[in-house]
């Protein structure tokens, strides 16, 4: 079994690029997949999200590509924007240093920009079933050079209604082909479609170990990205936090954040690739001594970080995989002790905060940022405990000579106490209460105005209980109704897709879905009507030509 990457015979190039990125020991299913796929076998994964599943299809894949042709080469089909755009994000990075260029096609995006990116030659295309049939029908998705094809989360991709994009796709590409499919159950539409496109395939079968420890907190906070630093200022002021580790995405922004939150009274130091051995090694010292309790860094930075006491973890970007979550939020809450993960989401971060609870199968608490009269209590309170302290303890001598003084020379005890306490508070100034724009209505489905989120938008037998307790339609809604309902066999995912995909209407924008028997009702915010129906007739789900109008 292999124990390193490079045991698995990649290109040197790939190697170097998992090794950059972190990667030291292989996952099982990268284990027990990779030199199958580099085999050239057919494949079957049931893996979860976390599992390492993307690496695992992802190098071998590369590892086929000739980057001097240019020309398809390679697709991976996903059921989202968001997953087609990690994914592709991904691969980027894995085939950077063999420069092997990839590309994410979806729906909302420009089909002129899509058609020049295309034009310009790419080697890897990652993309959802809907649009590349678009772009392929159009004539600019020119697949017969394809040589491997990914089916990744093809379970959600069946569920989501996309079986007839799906099959016309596969049957544009050769059938002297490599296919993958990855899926996190293996039903028997999955077992199917296994069938009739892959050629005698290996089976590979993951379960994903477990999780978050039950001492750790998880809660989170809803919040505008150009806000994420005046919240955690925020939170820095309310909570007890004896050490802080602190994500986020980019080895720039440690260094960013750090500075932000040093020139606000919170030192704090930046844990980063760009840093030498010595300095990482003074850094850790002086983090580990109490010197600073604040690190700022990234997720490669802080692999092979040993630090038990730990009291609070920050995501301050969230990661895209919720292993990396799992991992991060790990790092606290050690050896019995209570830990507290904090995550600043911004509306778009939804997506994979379902994907990180649905892995964990554990909700995180959503919680409300402190307001300025909260924090500035809280300092006041502060403050009086610690002169009661010093009261109490009587030690005061050389400041009362001082009082004394400047009693003598006319001024009243209550004024110079109020002086003395101005200038206790001069650091203060260092610490302003910046404030925070409120989260706009439309970026909000309507239960999450009230404070109630599904655990899962749906459930194949009907709405979750949490569903069921959101409000029949907020007032700021407009109801739209298609012409097709419960008795023609669809669920609200099947809605759900077909109106985000054909509209580019992202699903968090969607409210209130209501399946009746021949038709189901649609609660939209009113800025959205117009461009929803605007593509009336483009609505497809399955093989169903469907209509939207006003209810």
């Amino acid at each position: 079994m292999p124990t390193t990457f490079a045991d698995f015979g990649l290109h040197p190039d790939l190697v170097h690029a998992a090794a950059d990125l972190g990667f030291t020991d292989p996952t099982p299913i990268q284990q027990t997949a990779i030199p199958l796929l580099l085999d050239g076998r057919d494949l079957i994964g049931q893996a979860q999200t976390g599992t390492g599943k993307t690496a695992a299809f992802g190098l071998p894949l590369l590892d086929r590509i000739d980057p001097g042709l240019r020309a398809i080469q390679a697709l991976v089909l996903a059921p989202t924007r968001e997953l087609a755009i990690q994914v592709a994000d991904s691969l980027d990075r894995y085939g950077r240093q063999r420069n092997i260029a990839v590309l994410a096609l979806y729906g909302g995006q420009s089909y002129q920009q899509q058609f020049r990116s295309l034009r310009q030659g790419v080697a890897v295309v990652v993309g959802t079933p809907g649009r590349l049939l678009d772009l392929a029908d159009q004539g600019a998705l020119d697949l017969s050079t394809v040589r491997t094809v990914v089916l990744d989360e093809a379970d959600e991709m069946l569920s989501m209604g996309f079986i007839e994009d799906i099959e016309r796709i596969l049957d544009r590409i050769p059938t002297e082909r490599q296919t993958m499919l990855f899926s996190a159950t293996i039903s028997r539409r999955v077992q199917e479609l296994a069938s009739r496109y892959l050629r005698t395939p290996e089976s590979v079968s993951i379960t994903p170990k477990q999780l978050t420890g039950a001492t750790i907190v998880q809660r989170y906070y809803l919040v505008n990205q150009q806000d994420k630093i005046a919240a955690l200022v925020r939170l820095f002021e309310m909570e007890t936090i004896d050490s802080a580790l602190i994500f986020v995405r980019t080895r720039l922004g440690t260094g960013e954040l750090a500075n932000q939150l040093t020139a606000r009274g919170f030192a704090a130091e930046a844990l980063n690739g760009d840093l030498s051995q010595e300095t990482r090694i003074q850094v850790l010292t002086h983090y580990r001594n109490g010197q600073i309790r604040v690190l700022v860094a990234t997720d490669v930075a802080a692999r092979g970080l040993d630090i038990d006491d730990i009291s609070h973890v920050f995501n301050f970007d969230l990661p895209d995989d919720p292993e990396i979550y799992v991992h991060r939020v790990g790092r606290t809450g050690r050896a019995g002790r209570d830990g507290i993960a904090i995550s600043l989401l911004t509306p778009k971060d939804r997506w994979q905060l379902r994907r990180i609870e649905e892995f964990t199968h554990f909700r995180l608490e959503k919680a409300e940022l402190p307001s300025i009269q909260q924090i500035e209590n809280h300092r006041q309170a502060l403050l009086m405990e610690q002169l009661e302290v010093w009261i109490r303890r009587g030690r005061c001598r050389r400041e009362r000579e001082v009082v004394e003084m400047l009693m003598q020379t006319g001024h009243r005890p209550e004024d110079i106490a109020a002086a003395a306490l101005k200038l206790a508070r001069n650091d203060e100034k260092k610490r302003p209460i910046e404030p925070i724009t409120p989260i706009k209505e439309e970026q909000l489905r309507p239960w999450e105005r009230k404070s109630e989120r599904p655990f899962r938008r749906d459930t194949h037998a009907g709405h979750s209980s949490a569903a069921r307790k959101r409000p029949e339609r907020d007032k700021d809604m407009v109801p739209l109704k298609l012409d097709i309902g419960r008795a023609d066999g669809i669920g609200v995912n099947h809605v759900v897709a077909s109106l985000t995909h054909y509209s580019g209407v992202n699903s968090g924008q969607l409210g209130k879905i209501r399946l009746e028997a021949h038709h189901t009702l649609i609660d939209v915010p009113e800025p959205l009507v117009g461009r929803l129906l605007t593509k009336n007739g483009a609505y497809r789900i399955g093989r169903r030509t469907v209509n939207l109008e006003r209810a």
